[in-house]
């Protein structure tokens, strides 16, 4: 190697450091400084499309199935809608299972709720949803779904404002999102070892529940989501725990109990305080009893949820 590439390598590795300096010098002051990830949302109606992949697999590893739920959630503000709160309409619902076509839920289609931000009414609903709207279930080719079909239809709703309103919004009492105001910063959220009904009309029985475990929130870091500046905050359940009832005819019950992890990140836009993105990963393990059955059935589920907060011209298209 000669002179000349010997200096200029020296040149390139000192030019390098340098810049790294200067890039580290910039991001520290950015990096380490205060942020408010909560607040009044801007008034403005937001259109959001989630889908949640339910895949079942065999003992030995392999996928035996696969059932996929998609979700198109309208939202408007309860400044604008002039109603007691946020307004959610179900514009479509649709479910697949495997390869086969998509088929719709002509019940949920444009339904309208108001969003119950106090967490379960006296009805003992949850958000406010309606247990009415998930009996007796019909698709649109005219098939009844199943009880495990239809409390999937269900939670879906209480998947979304769990991660879009619980998570990403401030807390009246206990730990909230509203402790994380520097990256790097760890809670315990005020929902961690909360065990709430899951009972779900006729089919779902009481005594049924979900018990979290530790949730915790982690502020992440930053990113870019929709073109806006949003904060990464994620957040685990820790090991949390289950029991199903289900009833599929009035002598018959079916009794469910399991584990459960879920994780997964929220995309908070810092300036309107909207959630742009949600992602979930869940590992699910069961054990089911029938009666008049010998042996049990042992399961193995992972599921996976992206919520994306999209412009009205994607949500309407397709």
């Amino acid at each position: 190697m000669g002179i000349k590439s010997i200096k200029l390598a020296i040149f390139s590795v000192v030019f390098f450091f340098f810049l790294v300096n200067i890039v580290e010098a910039q991001l520290s002051p950015i990096l380490d400084k205060k942020f408010n990830l909560v607040g009044e949302h801007s008034q403005e109606i937001q259109y959001f499309l989630m889908e949640s992949r339910l895949l079942n697999y065999a003992l030995n590893g392999t996928c035996i199935g696969t059932d996929i739920f998609r979700l198109r959630l309208k939202c408007v503000p309860a400044k604008i809608s002039g109603k007691g709160g946020d307004e959610y309409t179900c514009v479509k619902f649709t479910i697949q299972h495997g390869n086969a076509s998509e088929v719709s839920i002509p019940a949920l289609e444009n339904w309208t709720y108001i969003f119950n931000n106090k967490g379960i009414n006296e009805k003992g609903q949850v958000f406010g949803i309606d247990h009415s709207k998930f009996e007796n279930i019909v698709d649109s080719n005219g098939n009844v779904l199943s009880a495990d079909k239809a409390y999937h239809v269900y939670n879906t709703f209480i998947d979304f404002h769990s991660f879009c309103n619980v998570f990403a919004d401030s807390t009246s009492e206990g730990n909230g999102i509203q402790d994380l105001n520097k990256i790097g910063q760890k809670i315990v959220h005020a929902a961690a070892f909360s065990e709430p009904p899951v009972n779900l009309g006729s089919n779902v029985a009481e005594g049924s529940y979900f018990k979290n475990g530790e949730i915790t929130l982690e502020f992440k870091g930053l990113s870019l989501v929709n073109g806006k500046q949003c904060a990464l905050v994620g957040y685990d359940s820790g090991e949390s725990s289950f029991k199903m009832i289900i009833k599929p005819a009035p002598d018959i019950q079916v009794t469910t109990v399991g584990s459960s992890h879920y994780m997964g990140d929220i995309y908070i836009d810092l300036k309107t305080k909207w959630v742009q993105k949600v992602t979930m990963e869940e590992f699910v393990i069961s054990e089911t009893t029938i009666p008049m059955q010998p042996n049990t059935i042992n399961a193995i589920i992972e599921r996976n949820i992206i919520i994306r907060n999209v412009s009205e011209k994607e949500f309407f298209s397709n």
